[in-house]
């Protein structure tokens, strides 16, 4: 049996099979209001980063209308601080880039503190509750080694 390998561009990147993959990991040791919290900052960070990975408005049938969401499922993974701090290393090795929320965050108040209690910290002492990456789905699929779906 022959296989043949389909290698035509996909130029509709919101249309399956996806060739790209959006995954947030949240740490496991969150109260739920924190991991909604961080997993809602992460997927706005995908978002303004991957303005083509928004789809259309939506609309009712009694003509409401609606704001576009993501075109592409997003996947929610938890796990333990050393497995987030591992898939941050592996995916800025990879040239990927990442959204992160850290447990400094939850003390600010608004956008420029959060990016200056990031800004003070080295990047592999980042406190990590919670990261967003978006990429080939190899590749995140290697990046999220030891995480786990969350339930």
């Amino acid at each position: 049996m022959d296989l043949q390998l389909d290698v035509t561009p996909r130029e509709d990147l919101l249309t399956p099979p996806f060739a790209t993959k959006i995954a947030l990991v949240v740490r496991d040791d969150l109260e739920a209001w924190q991991r909604l919290n961080v997993t809602a900052f992460l997927a706005s960070g995908i978002t303004a980063a991957n303005p083509e990975l928004v789809g259309a408005p939506y609309a009712d049938a009694d003509g409401g209308r609606y704001l576009s969401l993501l075109g592409l499922p997003v996947l929610v993974f938890e796990a333990p601080a050393a497995v987030l701090a591992g898939a941050r290393a592996r995916a800025t090795g990879r040239g990927l880039a990442v959204a992160v929320y850290t447990r400094e965050m939850f003390t600010t108040g608004h956008d420029a503190a959060n990016r200056a209690v990031v800004e003070a910290v080295p990047g592999a002492a980042l406190d990590l509750v919670g990261l967003g990456v978006h990429g080939p789905r190899n590749a995140v699929d290697k990046v999220l080694k030891g995480a786990r779906l969350h339930p």
